[in-house]
């Protein structure tokens, strides 16, 4: 039997991940039965979701226990089926695949994918869960209106890259938020947002007053925190707030003291709404031929942070944690 190097996590994390709450080990690959593929990982996926599955707290993921392999998306070649759905060769996708280099999966955990359509790791990239995020989250929840004032934190990352492109294209006046200089370079100089705000290094709330003065139109939240005060407290009538992720929230050990919301959200008679993307998933093959048709225009452009080798997987996930990360994060595993 081959051997299948995993990672899993050894101790639960207290506050920010630390490499000692990981451990690489060795299984043999048992035997795969009838209805069953075996996948050699090509690509995987590292996401601020993951951290949630790291918790105890109430979360749409269901937790890891320690011990277990660490869930996670992953695009992969079937080596072996049993299967009538898929053949030897196949790439595929799955969602739950996890931080392994082979993985075994029933059809109704992956899907099959086109490598003509883009290069494979956009599967979980700008063509898979990040592109549908933001492809959902900004025209469904946010509904943003040609000329309304657009702002995305964590502007640079797998999601708020293609949220703030998208907002171009709906004709809107973009603000990406990001941490130092070359982050918000990119924002301006590649992707073409109208500003860029770095909170590293800028008052936020003066840049927000600077860049809206009329108010904030969409905000597309993927931070919370200090970050999503300010921006609550420059919301325009009729504001929609879509919220996606709370990556500075991730970490903490207990509450930290924050704005208020309601008065604002009251006297701008705006909305919050909270979204998961999959419950869009009937809706999934609309957004990836759209995005695979502006990526083929040069609507929308992407960035790539790939890390090469499994074993650094934990690293990279903690630099991830600290915002180290400049676009999509991506684990090479294999050729």
């Amino acid at each position: 039997m081959s051997i299948n190097k995993q990672i899993i996590m050894k101790t639960r994390p207290v506050g920010m991940p630390k490499l000692e709450n990981f451990e690489i080990i060795e299984n043999e690959i048992p035997e795969i039965r009838n209805g069953e593929v075996l996948i050699k990982i090509l690509w995987l996926s590292l996401d601020p979701y993951m951290r949630g599955r790291m918790s105890t707290a109430k979360s749409y993921a269901a937790s890891l226990h320690e011990g277990d392999v660490i869930v996670g998306g992953a695009v992969g070649r079937v080596i072996k089926s049993e299967s009538k759905e898929f053949k030897e060769g196949d790439i595929v996708e799955g969602f739950t695949l996890g931080w392994q280099e082979y993985a075994i999966a029933t059809p109704a955990t992956i899907r099959k994918i086109d490598p003509n359509l883009a290069p494979i790791q956009t599967a979980v990239g700008v063509l898979g869960m990040p592109g549908m995020t933001a492809f959902f989250g900004l025209l469904h929840v946010g509904k943003p209106i040609p000329g309304d004032t657009v702002v995305v934190s964590a502007a640079s990352g797998a999601v708020g890259q293609l949220v703030g492109q998208i907002a171009k294209i709906a004709g809107c006046y973009v603000i990406g938020i990001a941490g130092g200089k070359e982050k918000c370079n990119f924002l301006l100089n590649t992707l073409n947002f109208d500003a860029a705000i770095d909170y590293k290094n800028e008052n936020v709330d003066d840049m927000l007053d600077k860049y809206c003065p009329k108010g904030v139109n969409v905000y597309f939240d993927n931070v919370g925190g200090n970050i999503t005060d300010s921006v609550i407290n420059k919301l325009a009538n009729y504001a929609r707030v879509a919220v996606c992720g709370v990556i500075s929230q991730y970490n903490l050990t207990a509450p930290e003291p924050g704005l208020r919301t309601h008065r604002s959200m009251l006297t701008n008679q705006a909305t919050t709404e909270g979204f998961l993307v999959f419950q869009f998933a009937q809706k999934y093959h609309i957004a990836i031929e759209r995005m695979a048709k502006w990526i083929k225009e040069g609507k929308i452009v992407y960035k790539e942070d790939i890390v090469s080798g499994l074993e650094n997987a934990p690293a990279a996930f903690i630099g991830l944690m600290n915002g180290k990360n400049f676009g999509k994060l991506l684990i090479k595993v294999s050729e």
